[in-house]
């Protein structure tokens, strides 16, 4: 296996402050949620491998500009420009309060999943802890979550504050007018499926559906890299590397028979009794032959 720096960094509090809704003050920690698992890369010259580092060079004149002379610019026209400097900034920065300021309290059914983005575990400080089970409790029972205000390292954000198990989570949020209008989306064409393809789909998603197993999902893409880095590294490249095959899906040319069909291969894969671990695949893959047949 690749070593541990390929693995994230250990988890270690990014914010403490505290929770506000009316007179209630809970102190927390924040921790990231979730970890980095891309694995980096460098650019090199190809003939020696030596690291390729970046330059900052001027357009006008193709001149290295070094970080004293470098300003920071607004496009406002083509070609031209105005020039933001630090107390411009600090002039709209917002007060860092160290508050997760609760403005109101929403139905999760009504917020836009696509306004969700980031994640962080909440941890209670001490002293916190009451309050903290009173929040989590009440958000629990009422089936709501709380929207809030929050500024992580200068830059106001808008959270919600979500229940987790025994914990709480806090879920950075899109401002709605960052979302992309949905009108903008071209509507499926084609006729509406009839009452026999929507009940052999509904049968379908029956038979596939299982308890939810998070340890049975892993990033099959990073694996095979992390394999071939490896491999890399124990034979240089004297080790051939094999292509992978990519499969085409074919037309579908019956939707009822293709549906029947992933059906009955799903019970029979449910009957055979496979114990352990299983890699379920789309069924439109794995009927794709018999479509190419049909046509």
């Amino acid at each position: 296996m690749l070593e541990p720096r390929f693995r994230g960094n250990p988890m270690r509090a990014i914010w403490k402050g505290t929770i506000s809704f009316g007179l209630v003050s809970i102190p927390v920690s924040l921790y990231p949620a979730i970890r980095r698992e891309e694995l980096q890369f460098r650019l090199l010259r190809g003939s020696d491998l030596s690291p390729v580092n970046y330059k900052r060079v001027a357009e006008k004149d193709g001149k290295d500009v070094p970080w004293k002379s470098i300003v920071k610019g607004y496009e406002y026209e083509k070609g031209k420009f105005v020039v933001l400097k630090e107390e411009d900034f600090k002039r709209v920065d917002v007060e860092a309060t160290q508050t997760v300021e609760i403005m109101n309290f929403v139905e999760l059914a009504d917020v836009d999943p696509l306004l969700f983005y980031k994640p962080y575990h909440l941890e209670a400080g001490k002293g916190g802890g009451k309050a903290y089970i009173l929040l989590r409790d009440a958000l629990v029972k009422s089936g709501k979550i709380a929207i809030a205000h929050v500024v992580i390292k200068t830059r106001q954000h808008l959270a919600a504050i979500k229940p987790q198990d025994k914990n709480l989570m806090l879920e950075l949020m899109h401002f709605p007018d960052e979302l992309r209008d949905k009108s903008e989306l071209k509507a499926p064409e084609g006729k509406a499926p009839a009452k026999a393809e929507i009940n052999m789909a509904e049968k379908l998603i029956e038979s596939m559906t299982t308890p939810w197993k998070p340890e049975e999902y892993e990033d099959e893409y990073r694996k095979s890299l992390e394999k071939m880095i490896e491999d890399k590294v124990a034979h240089g490249d004297a080790k051939p590397v094999k292509a992978a095959k990519t499969k085409r899906p074919g037309n579908v040319i019956d939707l009822v028979s293709v549906l029947q069909e992933s059906l009955n291969a799903s019970k029979s894969k449910r009957s055979g009794g496979h114990g352990g671990k299983t890699t379920r695949k789309p069924a439109a893959a794995k009927h794709s032959k018999s479509r190419r047949k049909a046509a």
